[in-house]
């Protein structure tokens, strides 16, 4: 039997088209877009038509698109360059219960420097505490960064009302929404969800790895991380990774196309392993929230850790994670699974399993196959 990849959360395989697209930029048009010559011209070209692609995808302007390295370091951009160009307006930043690693990080950073830094509640149901949220605005916020989707557990955030209810408070703030793992499978226009700008990146739709976006609704005074040579309207200089960039318009492209198919392909995988696995003792499924993404899965495990459960899946050539990709090489509890109530010795016996538009039903169940059989074996271990 073929291996089974159930870790889409943490990257997708690449789309044969977007490989056909990447693959002249690497051997073939090798120009600088900076270059005045007419390799430069085409690659420059190259450049504007992804731009375009991925503007369309997202329904803002091209003008309003910041290329980066990933979803890392568009977080970074956001959090740390709209709060920095907003310090003469006032000092505190909110930030979501349960945002990736970047986002944490770079909030933490600005606390360092003198911000007032606070992370929002969530419910007893697991979705965010908007009293909460209310209570907190005030006139001097000037960031507010609450995450589409969340990257473990799959839960969906209500950007948009969060948009109004600061729209409202806090006149001045900023609006920040990560929604790398949104896109693809929900609404992530900056427009339509009433934010700022929101964070993209290309390997989670089947797009090329160490690319993707910032992308604006308009213009905002932003503070670079950066200095050099003006790329990016100077908001992120650098020589562009140009075949990352086409590779990745082309997937942003394809995923905006076939949004609805792939959000029932994954609905259907979910709910297929739903089904195979109901009534295996030692496995829950964990589903915070009163929406979630169809393409994750998060499973609570009675048998062992969740990465001793991991590898012993491998044995069974089915691919998944015990939560995110960016917190594996940490010791330390998941905070967004703290967040969530879960206890640290809980926290560490999540397993993550996440499907892409190109999952299967059947992958699915035999990955419930797998499941139950390492359930015996973990079991008879420990007997």
């Amino acid at each position: 039997m073929p291996p089974i990849y159930l870790d889409n959360a943490a990257t997708t395989p690449v789309d044969p088209r977007v490989a056909d697209a990447v693959r002249p930029l690497l051997a073939e048009e090798f120009g600088n877009p900076s270059s005045r010559h007419p390799p430069g011209v085409r690659a420059a070209e190259a450049l504007d038509l992804a731009r375009r692609r991925v503007a369309r995808a997202l329904g803002a302007d091209p003008e309003r698109v910041t290329f980066t390295s990933g979803g890392t370091e568009a977080n970074n951009l956001a959090v740390l360059g709209l709060a920095r160009a907003a310090r003469s307006e006032g000092r505190h930043v909110l930030v979501g219960a349960t945002e990736h690693a970047s986002v944490r990080a770079s909030a933490l950073a600005l606390r360092d420097e003198g911000f007032e830094v606070e992370f929002l509640r969530l419910d007893a149901a697991g979705d965010l505490d908007e009293e909460d949220l209310a209570r907190r605005l005030r006139p001097d916020t000037v960031l507010v960064s609450q995450m589409r989707a969340n990257n473990e557990f799959g839960t969906v955030f209500p950007v948009a009302r969060v948009a109004r209810a600061v729209r409202a408070r806090s006149p001045v703030a900023r609006l920040h929404a990560d929604c790398v793992q949104g896109l693809g499978k929900l609404e992530c226009s900056p427009a339509d969800l009433g934010v700022d700008c929101i964070s993209v990146s290309g390997h989670k739709v089947h797009g090329p790895k160490g690319v993707g976006a910032l992308v604006f609704a308009e213009a905002r005074p932003l503070r670079p991380l950066t200095f050099g040579g003006g790329q990016e309207d100077a908001r992120r200089p650098g020589t562009e990774n140009l075949p990352g960039i086409v590779g990745f318009g082309v997937a942003c492209e394809l995923a905006e196309e076939r949004r609805e198919q792939a959000v029932a392909a994954m609905a259907a995988c979910r709910a297929a392993l739903l089904e195979r696995i109901a009534g295996i003792a030692g496995l829950q499924p964990f589903e915070p929230g009163s929406e979630r993404l169809p393409s994750i899965l998060a499973l609570r495990v009675a048998w062992a850790p969740a990465e001793v459960v991991m590898h012993h899946l491998e044995v069974h050539g089915v691919y998944v994670s015990s939560g995110s990709a960016c917190q594996a090489r940490n010791a330390q509890a998941s905070p967004a699974a703290l967040a969530l109530g879960l206890t640290s010795h809980d926290a560490k016996r999540m397993l993550r399993i996440s499907f892409s538009g190109s999952s299967t039903p059947e992958q699915a169940r035999l990955a419930g196959e797998a499941l139950e059989a390492v359930g015996r074996e973990l079991q008879a271990v420990a007997r």
